[in-house]
């Protein structure tokens, strides 16, 4: 394999992560991620497109809106540049697979948004769920009809299993996780087992660090979203998943 590929995902990757800060930024507040220039959440000013560019116009804007001087968050070009990262990690391990590309790369596209809608408001919307269920369900009858039967009831069996720990302990897993568990296991299949094995040993060793430092009584007070814990998961899992699961059948 040659590098123009991952250079070319990179690059779109980059373009894609300044797209997913937007909808990460509007959906939640009901405004169009679709239409609608980009502009200074603090002066309004639009945003002029050679200061639109990702990664790049931070830097040399210095973090800061070139109308008003008001700070830029770093977390704008961290997920451009992580979001091209990642994809052109898919494009390196899963180039010789057309299914398990396009199903990552379509994966990764909907798990940025998740993740960082689910750290600022604590909801993972259906508006990002729904489709995201819908394009796994068409891409994997499409490009490996043979393979979906399997991915139906993986994720079948994720959704159900925590809407089961849902329904048992009110308030410590919300719907939105319930369906991004199913939703995982649409676009991994067998594979989303390690992915809630990794989400879940995540979580409590961010849990644990969170207590040590607050104690237990603070700790417990402390909201921790899953929806990031599951995106880590989901995306290891979609890189690695397939050959955990061929390893631990092998041994046991």
């Amino acid at each position: 394999m040659t590098a123009m590929p991952i250079l070319l995902a990179a690059f779109g990757g980059l373009l894609a992560g300044s797209f997913l800060n937007v909808v990460a930024l509007r959906m939640p507040r009901g405004a169009s991620f679709v239409t609608g220039s980009s502009h200074c959440m603090s002066c309004q000013s639009p945003v002029k497109p050679w200061d639109n560019v990702p990664v790049l116009s931070w830097l040399l804007l210095r973090g800061r809106c070139r109308s008003c001087g008001t700070g830029i968050s770093g977390r704008y070009p961290l997920v451009e540049a992580g979001t091209a990262a990642l994809a052109a990690l898919t494009v390196a391990v899963h180039h010789d697979d057309t299914t398990r590309l396009a199903l990552g790369l379509v994966l990764l596209a909907f798990l940025v948004p998740m993740a960082l809608i689910d750290l600022e408001h604590r909801i993972i919307p259906n508006r990002l769920t729904g489709p995201a269920a819908v394009a796994a369900i068409a891409l994997g009858t499409v490009l490996d009809p043979g393979g979906e039967v399997e991915r139906l009831v993986a994720g079948a069996a994720a959704g159900g299993a925590f809407l089961l720990v849902a329904l048992a302990a009110p308030g410590g897993m919300g719907m939105g996780d319930v369906k991004l568990a199913g939703v995982l296991g649409l676009f991994l299949g067998a594979a989303v087992a390690p992915a809630i094995l990794l989400a879940l040993l995540s979580g409590v060793l961010v849990s644990a660090v969170v207590i040590a430092r607050k104690g237990v009584a603070g700790g417990r007070k402390t909201a921790i979203p899953f929806g990031p814990f599951l995106a880590l998961g989901g995306f290891v899992a979609m890189l690695a998943g397939a050959g955990l699961m061929d390893a631990y059948l092998g041994t046991f």
